[in-house]
């Protein structure tokens, strides 16, 4: 968090609810007002306001994300409709697979995970609907990164490129050729890169000004999971979605920013 602790109540209060990691269950009052800057007092009454309004729960521990927010978030149109133009397209590649399969989209320098579609047979990994991971070592990532604006890239370089296994790629020109490899393949990869163990293949969703929007993948055991043969697939789904989102972001039905 930014060291200067805003002042009106609005923006604190979003300043505790962003407090949230994607990995967090539920924090305590000190650990919120720690990540916050904010008083405990002040936070204290903040957290009993958004518990009133249903935007936190309290728990034994502390607190945790609300329903309401769940609900609100389900309201934002742009997200909600590409969710659901996607889901059968991610539904036939779960059949096809039994992995994981996600809908992603760019947020900063993260990918943010929109949807996912799992199963009893299906790898367990880190990933849920609504977190984030460094696109640097995501395959979804790394599909923004190599068809996306140069600015994008030099935001992340910038920003460090972060290691989370012995295998993230960390250098600023590996993560280069890596990104010039995924446009001559059509499709990115991430080698255990995001999480031991674990490998991903995905495919970029282009709307009609063949602008990426989004990347659809197929996440599983790295020693079980033929990337190279999975990835036909995966560019086959993202490129149906791909035809029926241009249809309908060139007529307005559906848009979606980059």
């Amino acid at each position: 968090m930014d060291d200067e602790v805003p002042k009106s109540v609005l923006a604190r209060g979003l300043r505790l609810l962003d407090a949230f990691a994607a990995t967090d269950v539920d924090l305590t009052l000190s650990e919120l007002a720690g990540r916050t800057g904010l008083p405990k007092p002040t936070a204290y009454r903040l957290l009993a306001e958004l518990v009133t309004w249903g935007g936190l729960e309290r728990t034994a521990r502390g607190y945790r994300l609300g329903m309401s927010l769940f609900v609100l978030g389900q309201r934002v149109p742009r997200h909600r409709e590409l969710r659901e133009a996607a889901l059968p397209y991610l539904e036939d590649l779960y059949e096809a697979t039994h992995e994981n399969i996600h809908l992603a989209v760019p947020a900063g320098n993260d990918t943010l995970f929109l949807e996912k579609v799992s199963g009893r047979r299906s790898t367990p990994i880190v990933s849920r609907v609504g977190g984030r991971l460094p696109a640097h070592c995501t395959a979804t990532g790394k599909v923004f990164l190599a068809y996306g604006s140069p600015e994008r890239l030099r935001a992340v370089v910038s920003a460090g490129l972060k290691r989370l296994t012995p295998r993230t790629i960390v250098m600023p020109g590996l993560l280069r050729q890596e990104l010039a490899r995924a446009v001559e393949r059509g499709y990115g990869v991430n080698r255990e890169e995001a999480e031991v163990g674990v490998s991903a293949v995905a495919a970029p969703v282009f709307d009609h000004r063949r602008c990426v929007i989004a990347a659809i993948s197929i996440t599983g055991w790295a020693q079980h999971l033929d990337l190279e043969r999975l990835a036909p697939a995966v560019r086959t789904a993202a490129l149906a979605l791909s035809r029926e989102l241009t249809r309908d972001t060139a007529n307005g039905t559906l848009r979606v920013g980059r």
